[in-house]
């Protein structure tokens, strides 16, 4: 199976996915920007929930740029990565609408948690088919952004039970702007194999 069709489907569930949470945003019944003020929680959320799932489908396809075939087991653990994806409307849409209470922003951050878990295994898989010397091992390396996410989803978790949920919200904005800055590795290994000579 070639990738395209992998990526088809994968930005068919993360827009799906955006939509979603865009509905969580419940248009005022009066016309004073008073009412947009009962709002904020619930468009905080969605603002970093949106980059949450623009970070995953920009990584995403650059993953899928240096991944050269498909298999079962990368099926599976690319629908795994889906799964725990198309749980953020729902804890998104939990916390925000309970003002960032304890459980709700727990619950947030345990899903974000297994996201970055499952993209990690979604990595593993593709070089374990790919090998050693592909591309996407060659570009990731040690992966310390990769094996760092999960470190700080868990100090947000924690700091959200022990702290106060505001204590882990930090971690995971924090996370979130970490990825933002863009990770040329996989875009640098492709285009240094594009220049070289053809045998």
């Amino acid at each position: 199976m070639e990738t395209n069709r992998v990526e088809a489907f994968s930005d068919g569930v993360l827009a799906i996915i955006l939509t979603i949470m865009v509905l969580e945003l419940k248009i005022p019944h009066t016309s004073g920007l008073g009412a947009l003020s009962a709002l904020w929680p619930v468009f905080v959320s969605y603002v970093l929930s949106f980059a949450y799932v623009g970070i995953y489908w920009n990584n995403h396809h650059h993953l899928f740029q240096a991944t050269r075939s498909i298999t079962g087991k990368i099926l599976w653990a690319n629908l795994l990565l889906l799964f725990w994806l198309s749980l953020l409307p729902f804890t998104t849409g939990w916390m925000g609408e309970n003002h960032f209470e304890r459980w709700p922003t727990i619950l947030y951050g345990v899903d974000l948690l297994l996201c970055a878990v499952a993209y990690f295994i979604l990595e593993r898989v593709i070089i374990s088919v790919e090998g050693n010397d592909g591309v996407l091992a060659r570009a990731l390396g040690s992966d310390l952004k990769g094996r760092l996410s999960p470190v700080i989803y868990l100090g947000g978790i924690a700091s959200a039970w022990w702290v106060a949920p505001w204590a882990g919200m930090i971690f995971f904005v924090g996370a979130a702007l970490m990825w933002m800055i863009p990770d040329p590795r996989i875009e640098r290994e492709l285009n240094d194999q594009d220049e070289l000579p053809s045998p």
